[in-house]
């Protein structure tokens, strides 16, 4: 055991000393001009090491030297600065001239990543090759490096004049091997609009034969959004993907990818090819996806108390601008985007079988499909977005095929006046995907239909038949009505233009009644005006002829008012004043056309033309 413990001590004393003797005999700036030099050498950036390097020996044989940039060339501001480096390095190597780095710690860096930090060459300079694997004839010193670690960091991210993007409180660990197999970590964050989005990764990546590819396995991704018109508790979730990097042409591939956002999960497949003009291929499949979750939405005649969010600050003039500005970035690439949706849920309405097939050409986007079954229906909604000029155009094919009508009237707010099953054939142009701009500026025309449909807080035969009723006891209606007009069908082209809705043609048939007519639904204001002609063909009782001649007279109703408390007016007494006259009229005339011969009879008639 002394043997052991004297080995070690003299060990100890050789390694100290053998440390003490480098860090006498070894000047560390005698690698100043050997880094700058490779740096340049290979990449053409421009190293600048601020200050003295010196030797820090304990616990770890490093170089630290102060402040650094690393700035491209013809660049106005530097690509990486940091308050200060650490080199990280081993002993043994060092006495055979090799700066063998094990470790290279950059503290509170800022990188750049703006147009003032990219690369400016001069006008007409010649290009010069540059051989990588080239070494230095001055110097006999070789360079290797095996980690890399940035810690508390900033990255400043903007693209053209767009607004810049800051990723803070970034460690970044980058672990290398002889094989040259990397081990990544990487957390941060980004902070903007009030919004918080929280990440971590891990990957293994593959560098065998870097720089012409790149193959990495993403083995963790987790990330939590957070902070303004974000439910409570956030959106977060994680995900693992599998990824292929060539460089000639610069193309990456994402495939599989799986990732999870709240309760809902997302496999497919990514690509995208650097260029240019950026091109996107995406295609993604879900099982479930629960869209009210991730919006926290709940309808306002829910029972239940709605999901706080916290409220970011809106400021009225730059609503436009800022949505202009997003259907502006699409004339940035081009995009492919194919997705399948086992159950969606939207708005309190559940879809099935979701299908969406879209492509983007640097600002006109066709939505070649947008289908699936709702409310023991289906729908198509195909259309484009043309955000190529300067005021985007929208145009949609509505199509909708034995829907219920309730459930869409829930979904969006709206008095569930009406019921049914509802189909509609339409085109429609504006130029937002937004309530109140489909309110004021969307225009468009719709063939309209109704089967089984239900008119709710107001039987229209009742109304009819309770006032013939007053004017005329001989008839009467049913003892009993529902709270309800039943419609078997309905038809009707309607307009859309700046918030009113022009009905006309309408046509509505059931085994009691009938009605025709047209008017105008005022979205804005929430009102309608409706001008029905109104034929109750069931359901009287009394005076068989009085009966005959009701079923077969048309009867004005009017309806208007809000939609929540409608008003109507009926215009019975009339008619049946002018329906008993000619009743008098036809049985004169009947009497009249029997004794024509008579004195009596020619003297009647002539009093009857008069009339």
């Amino acid at each position: 055991m002394r043997r052991l413990l004297t080995a070690l001590v003299i060990l100890l004393v050789v390694l100290v000393a053998g440390m003490s003797a480098l860090v006498l005999l070894v000047n560390p700036n005698d690698f100043r001009a050997y880094m700058v030099k490779k740096v340049e050498q290979n990449s053409g950036y421009q190293l600048m090491l601020a200050g003295d390097l010196r030797w820090h020996i304990w616990p770890q044989l490093s170089i630290l030297s102060g402040h650094i940039t690393l700035t491209a060339p013809g660049a106005q501001a530097p690509l990486v600065s940091a308050e200060n480096m650490r080199l990280d390095v081993k002993l043994l190597p060092l006495l055979s001239h090799h700066l063998f780095v094990k470790q290279v710690m950059l503290k509170n860096a800022v990188i750049r990543l703006t147009p003032d930090s990219e690369e400016q060459p001069p006008v007409d300079a010649p290009i010069a090759p540059v051989d990588p694997v080239a070494e230095s004839v001055d110097t006999p010193w070789k360079l290797g490096i095996d980690n890399l670690r940035i810690v508390d960091s900033l990255l400043i991210w903007q693209r053209a004049n767009d607004e810049q993007i800051n990723v803070r409180d970034i460690n970044l660990t980058l672990q290398q091997n002889d094989q040259r197999q990397v081990q990544m970590a990487l957390s941060s964050r980004i902070n903007r609009d009030q919004r918080d989005l929280t990440f971590t990764m891990a990957a293994d990546i593959d560098l065998q034969h870097y720089p012409r590819q790149i193959n990495a396995k993403l083995t963790r991704f987790n990330y939590l959004l957070a902070g303004a018109d974000i439910l409570n508790g956030g959106i977060k979730g994680e995900g693992h993907a599998q990824v292929a990097y060539q460089q000639t042409p610069p193309h990456i591939v994402f495939n599989p990818v799986s990732i999870s956002t709240n309760d809902n999960q997302f496999t497919g497949d990514v690509s995208a090819t650097v260029a240019e003009v950026p091109a996107l291929v995406m295609n993604w499949s879900s099982a479930n996806l629960n869209l009210d979750a991730l919006s926290g939405w709940q309808s306002r005649t829910s029972s239940s108390e709605p999901q706080v969010t916290a409220s970011a600050p809106v400021i009225a003039s730059q609503i436009i601008d800022d949505q202009q500005q997003d259907l502006a970035a699409l004339r940035d690439f081009n995009a492919q985007l194919i997705m399948q949706v086992d159950q969606l849920t939207y708005r309190g309405m559940n879809i099935a079988q979701l299908a969406v097939q879209a492509d983007n050409q640097r600002g006109l986007l066709r939505l070649h499909k947008l289908s699936g079954q709702l409310a023991d229906g289906r729908f198509s909604l195909p259309g484009s977005l043309d955000a190529r000029g300067d005021k985007p155009i929208i145009a949609l094919q509505p199509l909708l095929k034995q829907v219920e009508l309730g459930t869409l009237l829930k979904a969006f707010d709206m008095p569930q006046v009406m019921s049914g099953k509802f189909s509609m054939q339409g085109e429609l142009t504006g130029d937002r995907l937004t309530l109140p701009s489909f309110i004021h500026r969307w225009r468009g025309s719709a063939q309209l239909a109704m089967q089984e449909g239900q008119l709710h807080g107001l039987n229209v035969q009742q109304l009819v038949q309770q006032v013939v009723a007053r004017s005329d006891s001989s008839v009467r209606g049913q003892d009993t009505y529902p709270h309800y007009t039943a419609v078997a069908q309905l038809a009707a082209k309607a307009s859309l233009n700046q918030g009113r809705v022009k009905i006309s043609e309408m046509n509505a048939q059931s085994p009691l009644l009938s009605l025709d007519g047209s008017g105008t639904v005022n979205m804005m204001g929430k009102q309608c005006d409706m001008a029905l002609n109104v034929r109750v063909t069931g359901g009287w009782q009394g005076r068989s002829d009085l009966i005959e001649q009701l079923r077969k007279t048309s009867i004005p109703l009017r309806v208007y008012g809000p939609w929540a408390q409608l008003n109507y007016q009926l215009q019975v007494e009339q008619i049946l004043h002018k329906t008993l006259e000619n009743r008098a009229k036809n049985a004169l005339s009947n009497w009249v056309e029997k004794n024509k011969d008579s004195r009596e009879g020619q003297d009647l008639k002539k009093l009857l033309d008069k009339l």
